[in-house]
């Protein structure tokens, strides 16, 4: 039984060592007058953000984009910087992304003609 504990505290501890830095909760900047909350994941040995919150003027609000992937397979790439897709609801269009990890923020891009168009936001960590 101890055997089987300390087998099982080590998995945790190695889980924690490997988590990837940009794992956790993050808050969008407004985009049409809303702002969400992505839990940043591990999706293979990519990362990937699901909406779990959104807000508007008036406060926390039910949106139809709640439980929708906005960040899509950034691989990472080393220094912080990661490679990817982004979706943007207010437009319903995937765009090539990027990601770059800076202490707790984190720069999105969403870009388009072979990465010459781009549009960015900056996110803050919340957890």
């Amino acid at each position: 039984m101890k055997k089987l504990v300390l087998a099982a505290a080590l998995t945790l501890v190695a889980g924690a060592a490997f988590a990837d830095p940009a794992a956790g909760v993050w808050k969008t900047q407004p985009d049409d007058g809303a702002y969400a909350h992505v839990k940043l994941a591990p999706c293979g040995s990519n990362i990937c953000g699901t909406i779990v919150r959104t807000f508007n003027g008036s406060g926390e609000y039910n949106s139809p984009n709640k439980g929708k992937q906005l960040v899509r397979n950034m691989k990472p790439n080393g220094g912080g910087a990661y490679e990817g897709k982004v979706w943007r609801p207010s437009n319903d269009k995937i765009y090539i992304g990027k990601m770059q990890l800076n202490g707790n923020k984190i720069k999105l891009k969403g870009c388009v003609a072979g990465g010459l168009l781009c549009s960015s936001q900056t996110w803050t960590r919340v957890n």
